[in-house]
């Protein structure tokens, strides 16, 4: 009961939970749900439009783009959640140790970056990718590279806050082992702030992987992913519109429900924030 209490308190969560969560289905369920397989190549169908056997027509080597942008679901979406977890745990860890540390420790984590905020970061991450090679992990790595900084001076703010408090002071008289205080007092005083803006980052995560993977830095034919998709289809905009058209649809409504469902957690976490 108190669950449901909850969610009918907190409408626009539950609505974009739903969405989130249905989004979440399209990729586990892929297979079953896509009417085709999007690597069958049916060149006598290359570039059909719309219509009752492709709905969402096909693409230069026939490929159903419908059954493509499903499954593009599944790679979009799991390299983004891959993405997230690995900024968050490297900024969060490294902000931790600036922050608790001090010293020449705090020197050089925040000197670094300092050098990586420095460059535009889509430019600094298309320069990484393109040293270690076009793929979707490499294109993971690039981005982490240049996103981590975000979490590591919220962490390390946190934490220099957090270190104020008494029982801080009172864990440090007792003899209590700096391991200890950081994992029993300062992480759980900050993972929830961290999480939420972890979750309020989905969707600029997925928009810097489509966009490298667009610029062919990231994702490489024939596995599905709605970048690549864009990149494939724009040289066919005039002739086949809809090689654009479905993969940005899709990522546009994926961003939006990940980014209203962010903002969402974090008016309910904090309603004071504006």
């Amino acid at each position: 009961m108190k669950v449901l209490r909850f969610l009918k308190n907190n409408k626009q969560f539950t609505v974009f939970l739903l969405l989130a969560l249905a989004i979440a289905a399209i990729a586990v369920f892929a297979p079953w749900i896509a009417p085709r397989d999007p690597y069958d190549a049916v060149m006598s169908d290359s570039l059909k439009e719309p219509g009752s056997t492709y709905v969402w027509g096909t693409d230069k080597l026939g490929r159903d783009v419908l059954s493509r942008v499903i499954y593009g679901t599944r790679s979009s979406l799991t390299m983004t959640l891959c993405l997230v977890a690995v900024i968050f745990v490297v900024g969060t860890a490294l902000g931790i140790l600036a922050g608790y540390f001090g010293g020449a420790v705090d020197a050089v984590i925040m000197r670094i970056a300092d050098m990586m905020t420095s460059f535009p970061g889509l430019v600094l991450a298309i320069a990484i990718a393109g040293l270690l090679g076009p793929n979707m992990v490499n294109a993971v790595i690039a981005i982490s590279a240049v996103s981590w900084t975000k979490y590591a001076r919220l962490a390390r703010s946190m934490v220099l806050k957090i270190k104020q408090n008494l029982y801080i002071e009172a864990a440090v008289v007792t003899g209590t082992k700096r391991g200890s205080i950081i994992i029993k007092y300062e992480i759980p005083n900050m993972i929830t702030t961290m999480g939420v803006t972890a979750a309020t980052d989905i969707g600029t995560m997925m928009l810097e992987l489509a966009s490298l993977s667009f610029l062919g830095f990231g994702a490489q034919a024939p596995p599905p992913e709605w970048g690549l998709m864009l990149n494939e289809g724009r040289t066919y905009i005039s002739k086949a519109p809809w090689l654009m058209i479905y993969p940005g649809i899709a990522i546009v409504v994926v961003v939006v429900v990940f980014n209203m469902l962010g903002d969402s957690i974090r008016d309910i976490l904090d309603p004071k924030q504006e």
